[in-house]
């Protein structure tokens, strides 16, 4: 059989620049699906009333934004998000960096915040409403804390784990506390704090959808809420479709500025 890398026109760089973007392929599969959802749905084949056409979830969002109600939505549901993960992620941070460098801050902590990571997110509901009543201000503790524990697991993980031949190399060179960090504990740490970052905004969004069941009277979570009493389907679904678009998006952005900051790493996500 004749290789293609040997062939003008159809070697491996050839091939690559007529395959689709990485991007592109992502949305063969979603594509596909709802490709397959819409005919269905004009075929009869699904109810209305329960799985709604995705021109019918179009039109629902369409109209929401037309009418100014989705910016409003949105705006509430970011910016609890936002609020909550910068909280969470600065408090995982700390701890995650000080349990990591110290053995027996470890050792005394670790185990305390293991077992609270097992604690469902509904289970502080009632507690956060208790101490902070129901408005914002437990909506945001409640996001904080589902973004808390991946950001401190893998940090605290990704700096315990680091390789004990690259400190004794920064000690023997003389470098001080600080420059031993910034210049070894702080590369080699930094693709597991990215991924813990990553898994703490994933949670966020799944917490921020908790916490404006709560009571909110705006959100998306107050739209599934509506959605829901009201008996409309499709305002249920353009929801979930929004929580997962924006989920995606804000996944990417923060993929996006690992990869920038990990550009020195030969790996296969690099290439």
């Amino acid at each position: 059989m004749t290789d293609l890398a040997y062939l003008p026109g159809l070697g491996r760089s050839a091939l690559k620049r007529r395959s689709l973007p990485p991007a592109a392929i992502g949305w063969l599969l979603p594509s596909a699906l709802v490709g397959i959802w819409e005919a269905a749905a004009r075929a009869g084949l699904l109810a209305p009333n329960h799985l709604p056409a995705p021109s019918t979830i179009a039109a629902t969002i369409l109209q929401l934004a037309r009418s100014g109600d989705l910016a409003v939505h949105l705006t509430a549901t970011l910016a609890r998000l936002g609020l909550g993960f910068l909280l969470g992620a600065a408090a995982g941070t700390l701890a995650g960096a000080v349990t990591g460098a110290s053995r027996p801050v470890r050792l005394l902590v670790d185990p305390l915040v293991q077992g609270l990571r097992s604690v469902p997110s509904i289970a502080w509901v009632p507690l956060f409403i208790l101490w902070l009543g129901i408005f914002e201000a437990s909506k945001v503790a409640l996001i904080a804390v589902g973004v808390f524990f991946p950001v401190y697991l893998n940090l605290m993980s990704g700096i315990a784990g680091v390789d004990r031949k690259l400190i004794e190399v920064g000690r023997a060179h003389r470098l001080s506390p600080l420059s031993l960090v910034a210049r070894v504990l702080l590369p080699a740490s930094l693709p597991a704090y990215i991924v813990g970052l990553r898994g703490g905004l994933g949670l966020g969004w799944m917490f921020v959808a908790a916490a404006e069941l709560m009571g909110a009277s705006e959100g998306l979570g107050f739209l599934l809420v509506d959605g829901q009493q009201t008996g409309r389907p499709a305002i249920v679904i353009a929801a979930i479709l929004l929580f997962a678009l924006l989920g995606k998006l804000s996944d990417l952005f923060l993929a996006r500025i690992g990869q920038a900051l990990t550009a020195w790493q030969d790996t296969e996500v690099s290439r």
